[in-house]
């Protein structure tokens, strides 16, 4: 083994060297070969600055944009000492201070309001089309920001398709109704597709099993239908001899 000279000592780094030239203890200058392991303010200022800037969001319109400010929510519309109190309280109970939810109420109100048969109608079609378009319009708002969030997609998603179902059905059965409504909530209706199906090998088969299927289970439920049958003539038997023997007594 021949003989070793000395190591030779690594050069110096650059955070190193910076360190050496900021560190006010002279002693702590002996190791000024090991590199600095912590960022120095320096450097983080540098970096900061070399941040990319955010751009600005852009102003999305709203279909709550035309509700005015001063309006009143839903709760204090029909109070009446509203007309009483102090404007700082009429603004806190106003529009203006209110969230989305509560717009989202007075929006689906004044939809629903354009569509309602009467004044108790809360649950006819033409209602429920109103309530599911606004809020779908709503979803379309919040997509426009949040182009990712799959849950609400899913959500909105299902909402159409609901309102597709209650706009054909209206189609079918109340045209003028229907066409009353489209017009009223501004909704474009498009005819659905012919659907074909190809008849292939594969369809067949499947569709004599999944007869096959409802055929048995039919005949397994069949013992209890007829238990079921039997019991409502039993009843309908029994009110009728009731009623016979009520009419049949003198008053």
């Amino acid at each position: 083994m021949g003989r070793q000279g000395p190591r030779s000592t690594p050069a110096p780094t650059a955070h190193a060297w910076f360190w050496c030239l900021t560190d006010p203890e002279p002693s702590s200058r002996a190791s000024w070969t090991v590199p600095f392991a912590a960022c120095s303010p320096f450097i983080q200022t540098a970096r900061c600055y070399a941040r990319p800037v955010r751009r600005k969001r852009k102003d999305i319109p709203s279909h709550l944009d035309d509700l005015p400010p001063t309006m009143l929510k839903k709760d204090y519309a029909n109070v009446p000492v509203i007309n009483s109190v102090d404007d700082v309280v009429k603004r806190l109970l106003s529009l203006e201070m209110a969230s989305q939810k509560e717009k989202m109420k007075i929006k689906t109100q004044q939809l629903v309001e354009k569509v309602r048969r009467s004044p108790n109608d809360n649950g006819s079609f033409e209602v429920q089309v109103a309530i599911l378009t606004a809020k779908i319009r709503t979803y379309e708002e919040h997509f426009q920001r949040h182009p990712k969030d799959k849950r609400n997609r899913r959500c909105m998603l299902m909402a159409i398709d609901c309102r597709k179902k209650l706009l054909a059905y209206l189609r079918r059965v109340r045209y003028d109704t229907f066409e009353n409504t489209c017009k009223q909530l501004n909704i474009q209706y498009t005819l659905p597709p012919l659907h074909r199906r190809r008849i292939t090998k594969r369809w067949l088969v499947k569709k004599a099993f999944c007869r096959k299927v409802f055929e048995e289970v039919r005949k397994l439920k069949a013992p209890e239908r007829l238990k079921q049958r039997r019991e409502w003539q039993a009843r309908a038997r029994a009110a009728k001899e009731k009623q016979a023997q009520c009419e049949g007594t003198p008053v």
